[in-house]
This record gives C-alpha cells, structure tokens and sequence, in this order.
C-alpha cells in the first residue's frame, strides 16, 4: 500500500524523528499497561535488542524487571541453542543431512551440465528434451525455504528463542557467506541452522571450526579448490582479516600464505556424498610457520589447531568483543565495555554465553544515550513480530522483497565482510519510505497492537490520534520510536 498524503506530515515527523536519533524518551506513564516509565523504557531497550520487537507477554513480563528479564533471556537462548531447530515440514528438505545435500546438488549440476552439452535441434521444430531435474529447482528451494524460515524464526517466539534468532543474524553477518554463489546457494539453509545457530552461544573457536568445515563457506570462499599444486588464499586472508584477527590484528601476507598452506586439503567431495572431506594428497606436508609458531606436518588437526589459536589471540578477542557491542550497544561502543568484554572472552575461550551476560548486565547496555538504529531485516522481524509472526505466504513473499529494495537481501550480502549495521548505512529518507510502506502492507494483515502504545512518545501517540483509525497500526510501525531500539 503506496504512502498517502493524509499522513504525509506523520511520516515527516518519522523522518525527522529518525534523523535525530535522540535517545529512547522516557515519558510519564498514563494508562496502567505494563509499568512504570523507566522500566517501560528498560523493557523497550531489552526486548527489541535480545529480540526484534516486545509481544504482549514479554511487553509485561520484561516491564516488571527489564534488567532480570535480560539475563533469563541469555539463559534461555543457550538452552534453545541445544535443541534441534522448530523447522515446519513443508520447509524441512533445507536441514535435511548435509551428505544428502551434497549428493541431491550434484545430481542437480550434473543435469544442468547434461542440458548444456546437449546437442541442438538437427531438423526444423524439432525441441530438446529438457535434462531431468530442471534447471536449478532444487538449490532454488533450499534458498527459498531457508529464508523463510529465517523471517518465520525471528518472529515468532514460539518457533524460535528471540535471542537466539538474533545471535544467529549476529553470526551468520559475521561469518557470512553469499546465497547467490552457485554452489553455495543448497548449502546455506543448513549452514545456518546446523552451524550458526547451535554454536551461537558457546564458544567462538568451535563455531569457527565448524564453520571452516562447512561446504558453504568451504565453496564461498574457494577453500575447496586450494591444494599442494594450486594455492588459494581466498579463505585464510579472510578467516584473518574478518573472523578473527582484524585488518589491523598483526598478521603479514607471509601468514595468509602460511595459513593458505596449512589449510590445503580441505574441501568437499559432492560427487561422494561429503560436505566435508580432508583429502591428505592435497595437502602441503612441509613446515609452515604461522605468527611465529612452526606447525609440523598433522594432516587435517594441523589446520584445526591453526584456527583455535587464532580464535583465542587477544586481537580476536577485541574484534569479537566490539562487533558485539555494535550490535547490541551502540555503533560507536564504549571503549571501557569493548576491554571488560575482551577479557571475559580471553578468560572463558571466547564463551559467548558469558560475554552476553556481561553485555546485558552493563551499565552501557542500560544508557539511555547509546542508541541504535534498526537495520531492514531489524525492521521488517519487527513488524512481523508485532503482528503476530508470518501467518502466510504473502508475508514472506512481501518481506523478502521489501528486503530485497531496502538493500539488505537475505543472505545476499556478496563479500564476506557481511552487511553493516550502524545507522549511517540505513538512515536515508528514501529507505524510511520504504519501510513506511511496508510497514501499511504489514498493517492490513493485523489488528490493533494496542499494548505497543505504551512504548510511544507522547508526542508520536497523540499524532496517530489524528488520523483515520484504520492507519493507525500502520503509523505505529512507521513511527521513528519503532524504528529504534
């Protein structure tokens, strides 16, 4: 539904409004719902950073103690992590076991290969016969069904944990891999869930282990063609640039190459059935040294002890711990939260578990000053979750392409650095009609989200009150107060 002029001076507002990024007001609380104005404050802040949006149980149940509410979600998030993912049956084939996916992709290549080969037609009208298996059907549903999944887990809390929907997105955006690379594209679904998501509240070195050993980023970033004979340094200039050291984190291109070395030989087999495979002949047996360490020819746990000890260098450690605090914080986190996290994550082997409750028992996480700004996924999980979750098709259908237009694609993003998130990036008055328009199309589909209007400024309830009753819901979602978190 296109923006019209009866609330263009509200959607002014809503610009005007975003564009100062004044901190959450904390206003007078007048009609009883869920608390007092501080803790209605507190409970906004919590809910829509550990999760997307408040629904009406957390709304009251995080208003009665924002602050204890924030360390049961932590809890929650990691019991959540080690169960398997709430995957609906119609979606499932994305998860099913990665040896099957392999195989299923290369059938699906071989036929594409078989139709691009075949000869063409020797006598007029006569047509080639399409390969079996089409074109690209089957990475084409493993893509669609996982993002669906991804807009279904982050809002609806009873297919997902909110917290762990969100360190999800944290991890996958660090760790990214890009869905439109061929042969990544039927991997990415059970990339997420099988290696993003349990591991996102346990320790960092075996998320990275797990994720180096993934055919999605194995394929992404040319790991699986590197060898003895042909060097690749696609994914070790990466997994130092962007994983764990940092651009500035002390490694030379003499250690990119080292690692590149150490790492040969790890790669997949999709005609065996592996989406993993150490293959010792293709691995360089001599010496290497690494910032400073010689590792001695071990085959596969040579480059499993390489990566450990770079997820625990204290350069990682400080990486790790400003993302963190980026994402949860503010774009510019305080210097002094950024060292307290540094060293819980060198103490506990980068324990993400430990770090969170650190984060969301900080003083910073509270300030009212450290502000953020929601990214067009942050957005749209938004007003899904305030809408009560995907309830059909058309909601997915509509939300990846309002994702697609806001310039943050699922799974889209093409370099490895993963989409920013500061508010520089999303800010701009063209993206916020976007996501007023969106946020109308949301609107249509769901009734009144009556408890969200404790939540809002006096100033942005009483310009909603001017408007026709059947715009209202939609103008709630638009306004520069759900906007921020």
């Amino acid at each position: 539904m296109p923006t019209t002029a009866p609330i263009a001076s509200l959607l002014a507002l809503a610009l005007a409004g975003c564009f100062t990024l004044t901190p959450w007001p904390v206003h007078a609380q007048t009609d009883g719902a869920i608390g007092g104005s501080a803790n209605t404050a507190a409970a906004w802040r919590a809910s829509s950073r550990l999760g997307y949006a408040p629904t009406p149980a957390s709304a009251q149940s995080a208003s009665a103690d924002p602050r204890a509410w924030a360390l049961q979600q932590v809890q929650a998030a990691y019991a959540a992590s080690r169960r398997p993912p709430n995957i609906p049956a119609e979606l499932s084939r994305f998860n099913a076991p990665l040896n099957d996916i392999a195989r299923d992709f290369h059938v699906e290549r071989e036929a594409r290969r078989t139709r691009r080969d075949q000869p063409a037609p020797t006598a007029p009208g006569q047509a080639m016969q399409p390969a079996a298996g089409g074109d690209e059907a089957f990475s084409r549903e493993m893509a669609q069904s996982a993002a669906a999944w991804r807009l279904m887990a982050c809002s609806d809390p009873a297919l997902e944990n909110p917290l762990l929907a969100r360190m999800t997105e944290f991890w996958f955006n660090h760790l990214n891999v890009f869905v439109g690379k061929g042969p990544v594209r039927p991997f990415v679904g059970h990339y997420v869930v099988n290696v993003i998501r349990p591991h996102a509240l346990g320790r960092f070195e075996d998320l990275l282990l797990a994720s180096a050993q993934h055919p999605a980023m194995l394929l992404y970033l040319d790991q699986a063609q590197s060898n003895n004979r042909g060097l690749n340094e696609n994914y070790a200039r990466e997994l130092m640039e962007l994983h764990t050291l940092g651009v500035n984190g002390g490694y030379t291109q003499s250690d990119v190459r080292e690692l590149a070395r150490i790492l040969t030989g790890w790669t997949v087999n999709l005609r065996g059935g592996e989406g993993f495979r150490f293959a010792e002949r293709l691995h360089d047996t001599g010496d290497k040294t690494l910032l400073g360490r010689t590792y001695v020819n071990q085959g596969e746990a040579e480059g499993q002890e390489a990566i450990r000890a770079l997820a625990r260098h204290p350069a990682t450690a400080r990486r790790i711990a400003t993302r963190l605090a980026s994402f949860f914080v503010a774009d510019q986190p305080p210097p002094a939260l950024v060292e307290r996290l540094s060293k819980i994550f060198l103490s506990t082997q980068g324990d993400m578990r430990a770090m969170m409750q650190a984060l969301v028992a900080a003083p910073e996480f509270w300030a009212a000053g450290n502000s953020l700004f929601k990214t067009p996924l942050d957005f749209a999980c938004s007003a899904l979750t305030a809408a009560g979750g995907v309830k059909e098709r058309r909601d997915i259908v509509q939300t990846l392409g309002f994702l697609a237009q806001a310039g943050q694609p699922m799974h889209g993003w093409q370099t490895p650095d993963g989409y920013k998130t500061d508010a520089a990036t999303w800010l701009a008055p063209e993206a916020l009609t976007r996501r007023a328009d969106f946020a109308m199309g949301v609107a249509q589909r769901m009734p009144e989200p009556v408890y969200l209007n404790a939540f809002l400024s006096p100033a942005t309830r009483e310009r909603i009150a001017l408007e026709p009753l059947p715009l209202r819901t939609g103008l709630v979602l638009a306004s520069p107060d759900f906007m921020r978190k």
